[in-house]
């Protein structure tokens, strides 16, 4: 039901009702005329309390006549013949803007929109696509796509019957990356000035390893199972430049120059700032880049700066929005800053971080192997042989380095330039 202005020849308007009865609309009840906008909003509000009190529910899902036969028609439709267009219409012509259409494989472009839109395993983008866009994959032709996507050398063998010709791609990596470097460099008009690296690592549930697949240690926690790391290069904001595998047991510092070197002499870069967060930080890997010619700016894990380090950093007592530097003996500087924003997140982290060590030492599940260095362990203490209990001293006084952040550089950018130049490729809280 619906409620319906309908204007008489006298000039006035009449409120009505109208629904649905054996197939046909008609007239459910009237509720008079009026001229003016208040009469009618009036009579309108009794028609709308009629329709409540009929259907025993408030609001209408349709008010006028163009809706409810809309309704009607969409009553006929079945699940199976409905076809959802709009990350196609969207994501397919970002896909296409890029450059990306220049790939002739329509299997890539659906695995791309896929992602985009309904991220899941494969076997969940299979039945995406069959459900919601009518294409039938089978799950066993992604795995060989997959595959293809990364080989490097002679083009996949179209004589194979079970190779699909869309399929058949040379080095389609090194294709998705030019045409992502090219779109990278339009984006920020060719000037490519800071580059930031980031490694993740992938599992899998198998727990067979091969050649590239090994066991190693997981950011993810999932050290039985065999894994890849992931190196990313992006330039400011996130445009991506480029990316590398490595097998899952190698350091991921050792992973840093070689994947500079390799994108910079593939597109001719130049050497361009390299930001990178602390994990990537080490002596041998600031010699490396300082010898290579690099300028960088790395993430500083201040708390676990030498005592003259630290006590200099806190007798600057920094309010938030400032920044100071200190310059080190090597000729590089640490520059600190100070953000309320942080301070929140640093301090609601430590506080999950010490219920989840209460909760462990509650249960009895913390051994003399979990007293460490690493993370919120550093909050436990042994006492005796046998009693682990938590450090809450070391808890609260760990709550001065809430929201403060360093940075070192060999650069010669302002203080302000640096923070701003890592917090342009790395998202901060």
């Amino acid at each position: 039901m619906y409620v319906r202005r309908k204007p008489n020849k006298t000039g006035t308007v009449s409120v009505q009702v109208i629904g649905k009865h054996t197939g046909r609309y008609k007239v459910m009840r009237s509720f008079g005329t009026g001229r003016t906008e208040q009469e009618l909003a009036l009579l309108e509000e009794q028609a709308r309390q009629f329709i409540v009190e009929k259907q025993g529910f408030a609001g209408e899902l349709f008010v006028d006549e163009e809706e409810s036969r809309l309704e009607d028609f969409l009553s006929t439709i079945h699940n199976t013949q409905v076809q959802v267009v709009g990350p196609e219409l969207i994501f397919g012509r970002l896909y296409d803007r890029i450059g990306y259409g220049k790939i002739k494989s329509e299997l890539f472009r659906h695995l791309v929109v896929s992602r985009l839109f309904s991220p899941g395993s494969k076997l969940k983008t299979v039945d995406y696509l069959e459900r919601y866009q009518g294409i039938l994959y089978s799950i066993d032709r992604i795995y060989r796509f997959l595959d293809t996507l990364c080989k490097k050398t002679e083009k996949a063998n179209k004589s194979n019957a079970e190779t699909p010709k869309d399929d058949a791609e040379t080095d389609m990596k090194a294709r998705v990356e030019q045409i992502a470097f090219a779109h990278t460099k339009r984006v920020l008009r060719g000037k490519i000035t800071v580059a930031f690296y980031d490694m993740t690592t992938l599992y899998f549930e198998a727990s067979d390893e091969d050649d590239l697949r090994k066991t190693g240690f997981s950011k993810d926690g999932k050290h039985q199972c065999p894994q890849i790391f992931l190196g990313l290069l992006t330039a400011n904001c996130g445009n991506p430049i480029g990316y590398e595998i490595f097998e899952g047991n190698i350091f991921e510092g050792h992973t840093f120059l070689p994947v500079l070197q390799n994108i910079e002499k593939k597109y001719s870069l130049g050497k361009p700032i390299v930001v990178a967060d602390a994990g990537l930080l080490s002596e041998s890997n600031r010699q490396s880049l300082a010898s290579n010619g690099y300028k960088y700016i790395l993430g500083a894990r201040v708390k676990n700066a030498k005592d003259f380090l630290k006590e200099k950093i806190l007798s600057f007592n920094l309010q938030t929005g400032e920044v100071k530097t200190i310059k080190q003996v090597d000729g590089t500087r640490l520059v600190v800053s100070m953000s309320d924003k942080r301070a929140g997140k640093d301090r609601r982290n430590r506080e999950k971080g010490l219920a989840r060590l209460q909760k462990r030492v509650k249960n009895g599940k913390l051994t003399k192997s979990s007293i460490n260095n690493r993370g919120y362990n550093k909050y436990l203490r042994l006492e005796g042989e046998i009693k682990i209990t938590i450090d809450e001293e070391k808890f609260t006084a760990d709550a001065v380095w809430d929201g403060i952040k360093g940075y070192i550089t060999n650069t010669k950018l302002p203080a302000k330039k640096v923070i701003k130049s890592y917090g342009n490729s790395i998202t901060e809280g």
